[in-house]
């Protein structure tokens, strides 16, 4: 009986060994988490403005692509305008009319286009 008693203060210790090391160890965790709780309005703050502006970059992207979509639709009218005038000019009145309109959408989508530099 006497080596059973004497096992207890070992087996006692155990516990208290083992939640010492699990607060040692938890500590970093609550610390981390702790800082995350901190600097989370931080980051989202940061994550929505980045959302709200915009880049030189990115709008110099976005207005190319819509220079190129007018230039491409400018491509298309200059097209139809073409067939327009030559059925016009083979005396088809509706023709004339819609040729005079294609060139109306012309000079609107004109005003949207950069004009390149002349290259002397």
């Amino acid at each position: 009986m006497k080596g059973l008693r004497d096992n207890r203060p070992v087996t006692r210790a155990l516990p208290l060994f083992g939640v010492s090391l699990a607060a040692l160890a938890l500590q970093g965790c609550l610390a981390r988490a702790a800082v995350d709780v901190v600097t989370l309005p931080i980051r989202a703050a940061s994550a929505g403005v980045d959302a709200v502006t915009t880049s030189q970059s990115e709008a110099d992207e976005k207005r190319g692509r819509e220079i190129r979509k007018r230039e491409e639709r400018l491509g298309e009218l200059e097209r139809n305008y073409d067939k327009a005038m030559k059925r016009c000019g083979d005396g088809d009145d509706e023709a004339c009319e819609k040729a005079q309109a294609i060139r109306a959408e012309q000079k609107a989508l004109m005003q949207g286009v950069p004009m390149e530099p002349d290259s002397d």
